[in-house]
Order: C-alpha cells, then sequence, then structure tokens
C-alpha cells in the first residue's frame, strides 16, 4: 500500500472519501487504506446493487450512522465509489480507521 491516509474531503455537513470494492469475496470487511481510498471485501456479488447495499449496511455499522445518512454519490457501477457520510465528526471517522488497519 502506497498510501495508508484515507483523503477525506468535507463539503457542507458530509465527508466525502473514495471507496474501492471487492465484491464476492469470502467476508465482508474493512481490509485498510489503499492509494488514499478505504479498501472494502464485500461477500455480496456486484449485481442489481447487491454490493452497493452491502457496503452501505456495512460502513453504516462500522460509523455508527443510520443507513441514511450514507449514500454512494459516484461510481455506482465501479469498483471504486465516491461516498459520502452526513451527521458525523472526523474524530469518529479517524477512530474507526484506525481500529480496522
Amino acid at each position: 500500500m502506497s498510501n495508508d491516509t484515507l483523503n477525506i474531503t468535507k463539503k457542507d455537513d458530509q465527508f466525502l472519501f473514495n471507496v474501492k470494492v471487492a465484491p464476492g469475496s469470502s467476508r465482508t470487511e474493512i481490509a485498510g487504506i489503499y492509494n488514499g481510498m478505504l479498501k472494502v471485501r464485500l461477500c455480496a456479488a456486484p449485481e442489481k446493487g447487491k454490493a452497493n447495499q452491502a457496503l452501505i449496511k456495512l460502513l453504516s455499522g462500522k460509523l455508527d450512522v443510520p443507513k441514511k445518512e450514507i449514500a454512494i454519490t459516484a461510481g455506482l457501477t465501479s469498483k471504486v465509489k465516491q461516498v459520502s457520510v452526513k451527521n458525523i465528526t472526523q474524530k469518529t471517522i479517524d477512530a474507526i480507521l484506525s481500529d480496522s488497519k
């Protein structure tokens, strides 16, 4: 991993960051940081939005925010997605990410 810091942008009341997903994995988990993106493994298949739903569910649980506060703002059909999280602090994001390293 060349860049082990998550690139996060704050815009209005939300935080934006990129996620690199690996759908169809054997486990659903946060796998760390890869090139400034959050790397996530998902059991769900990349069909009919199942992987996107699994990503939102995972982030909701890890960040302790309701699923409605998380949105995929770009890359719905791509392995690299931009995610928006509302009503959360930078401190909370940092704490969760430090636990997943």
